[in-house]
C-alpha cells in the first residue's frame, strides 16, 4: 500500500515526526461522536420519518455549498489516518481491528469519495431545499434524511426501511423531483462522514497507544542502564522538562536522571510536549 506523505509522522518506534502527534490529537479529540441512535424496525422508521416531516422548516435564503467541503474535509481526516495507522504497521505495532478494517478497505473509501464528488455537480446542492432548523440547519433537507436513515441505521442502509422511511415522510411532507435524485449520493456522504467521524477514535486511541509505547520502551531501557532514575524517568513523563525549566535547574544541580533536562525541542513528537499537561489540575490534558 502506497502510504501519502501528507501527514507523515516518521518512525513510530522513537517518534522522530516532523508534524506533533500532539496536535493531531488533538484535532482528533475533537471530533464528533459516530453517526448513532436508537436501532428502528421498519415500521419505526415509517413513523420516524412522520415526525421528521413535521419536524423540518425550510430556509428561503440561498446559502453557500457546505457538502463539498465538508467532503474535502472527511478525505483529508480520513488520508491522514490511514497514514497514521500505516506507520505503525511499518513500525510492528498492533492495530485494532478497526484499524485493520480500515486499511484494508481503503481502496474502497477512496472509491465512494471519487463517485461522491463526479455525481455531486459544484453548485447543485445549493438548489436544494435547504433547512432552518434542527441540528442540520443550512444544509439541504435530503441530507439530514440520510444523515437519519445512516444513525438509526446502525451505520446500513436497508433497501426497504429506506423506502418506507421516504414514502412516510412523503405523506406529510412532499419532496422536489432534484432531492429524490440526490438521496442515493446524500446517502454516500452521510456514510463517508460517519466513517470520518469513526476514524478519529481510532485515531485518538492509535496516538495514545504511540504515547504509552514510547514512555513503556524508555522506562525499560533506563531501568536495565540505571535502575536508581526510574522514578526520575516517571517525573520527566508526567511533568515534562520544557514546562518545568526550575526542576531540570534542580536535577542538574543534584546529578539527577539526564533525561530531566533536555531541550524541549529533543522531546519526541508524539509523547507530552508542550501544551500536553493543564498545571491548573496537574493532569494531562487530550484524550
Amino acid at each position: 500500500m502506497k502510504v501519502s506523505s501528507k501527514i507523515n509522522l516518521g518512525s513510530l518506534l522513537h517518534f522522530k515526526a516532523s508534524f506533533p502527534e500532539n496536535d493531531l490529537a488533538e484535532k482528533y479529540a475533537s471530533g464528533e461522536p459516530p453517526l448513532r441512535s436508537e436501532l428502528f424496525s421498519v415500521d419505526q422508521m415509517e413513523q420516524h420519518g412522520k415526525i421528521l416531516a413535521g419536524l423540518h422548516q425550510l430556509s428561503l435564503e440561498q446559502a453557500p455549498d457546505q457538502l463539498l467541503i465538508r467532503l474535502a474535509e472527511n478525505e483529508d481526516v480520513l488520508i491522514g489516518v490511514r497514514d497514521l495507522l500505516a506507520e505503525a504497521v511499518k513500525a510492528t505495532r498492533r492495530i485494532t481491528p478497526a484499524g485493520e478494517w480500515l486499511l484494508d478497505n481503503f481502496y474502497l473509501i477512496e472509491e465512494q469519495i471519487r463517485m461522491a464528488k463526479r455525481h455531486l455537480p459544484k453548485g447543485y446542492s445549493r438548489e436544494l431545499p435547504r433547512l432552518l432548523n434542527g441540528s442540520s440547519v443550512g444544509l439541504p433537507r435530503v441530507y439530514d434524511i440520510a444523515l437519519e436513515t445512516i444513525s438509526h441505521g446502525d451505520g446500513r442502509v436497508d433497501p426497504g426501511s429506506l423506502s418506507s422511511f421516504v414514502a412516510a415522510y412523503q405523506t406529510v411532507t412532499g419532496l422536489t423531483l432534484g432531492e429524490l435524485w440526490a438521496i442515493p449520493i446524500m446517502l454516500r456522504l452521510a456514510l463517508i462522514e460517519n466513517l470520518r467521524r469513526a476514524a478519529t477514535r481510532i485515531a485518538a486511541q492509535r496516538i495514545d497507544r504511540n504515547r504509552a509505547d514510547y514512555w513503556a520502551d524508555q522506562m525499560m531501557d533506563i531501568a536495565e542502564k540505571d535502575p536508581k532514575s526510574v522514578i526520575l524517568a516517571i517525573a520527566d513523563m508526567v511533568w515534562p522538562p520544557a514546562l518545568c525549566p526550575g526542576r531540570q535547574e534542580n536535577v542538574h544541580r543534584q546529578g539527577g536522571h539526564r533525561g530531566l533536562h533536555r531541550k524541549a525541542q529533543d522531546t519526541p513528537s508524539g509523547v507530552i510536549h508542550k501544551g500536553a499537561l493543564s498545571p491548573k489540575n496537574n493532569r494531562l490534558s487530550g484524550p
